[in-house]
């Protein structure tokens, strides 16, 4: 893509975005003190069962950085922790939830996620090794009825921002294709699951994983698409 395409696509997409927020995932700065920051905010999902929900601490302030910096839309690089039932869970439409190991709510925790998300919220879930099994089973728990699907390359999500040839694999796991998810209630995307990819270890800091600048940057490609199109997706066609 050329620079004058990026250029003009960027501002299209952050007119798009400003109009199609949802209420609360812009951070506004206390009153009278505007040179707080404020922006576009991640909140990661804190959970039970034991799995790392911390783990890769620096890929949330970087992804928010490469998203600002690509796109132009202000962003709020400090992330969010917290548990479904947070009284303020619906102030942070976009929740992002990774990690090792086992993932558990509890059933209250369950139903208020359930209401999230078919209230406007999304979830991005992204497999950082070990979690899969018991994800799904969450995801049965929250959407009985509603089946995860494989969501083809010709999805938005892999071409609202960035044209990418599909969920790109970043670290080696089993060593299986990487695959992407979805949820989708009433026609629209609620839950993207990236199975077998990885994208939050290549968001970390260069040190923590090593990996190539290539395998970065298809990170942070596919991470800018994948909050472009939850800010976006009821303005697309």
């Amino acid at each position: 893509m050329t620079t004058l395409r990026r250029i003009v696509r960027a501002s299209a997409f952050m007119a798009l975005a400003l109009l199609f927020i949802p209420t609360g995932l812009v951070a506004n700065p206390p009153a009278g003190n505007p040179s707080d920051e404020y922006g576009i905010r991640i909140a990661r999902l804190k959970y039970g069962g034991g799995g790392d929900w911390y783990s890769d601490p620096s890929s949330i302030p970087n992804w928010l950085n490469e998203f600002e910096k690509r796109t132009g839309i202000q962003t709020h690089a400090e992330e969010k922790v917290l548990r479904a039932t947070d009284e303020d869970l619906r102030a942070y439409p976009f929740l992002y939830m990774t990690g090792h190991g086992t993932v558990r709510l509890m059933p209250d925790e369950v139903e208020a996620l359930r209401s999230h998300l078919e209230n406007g919220g999304f979830l991005y879930a992204d497999d950082n090794y070990g979690m899969d099994k018991s994800f799904r089973k969450l995801v049965k728990a929250l959407f009985p009825e509603t089946e995860l699907e494989v969501l083809p390359n010709s999805h938005p999500i892999y071409h609202v921002f960035y044209d990418l040839p599909g969920l790109p694999k970043i670290h080696e796991h089993d060593g299986k294709r990487p695959v992407g998810y979805g949820i989708i209630v009433d026609d629209r995307l609620v839950l993207f699951y990236s199975y077998e990819s990885d994208i939050g270890d290549g968001l970390e800091d260069p040190r923590v994983h090593n990996d190539s600048p290539e395998k970065r940057e298809l990170a942070a490609r596919m991470a800018v698409n994948i909050l472009m199109y939850a800010l976006t997706q009821n303005a697309l066609p």
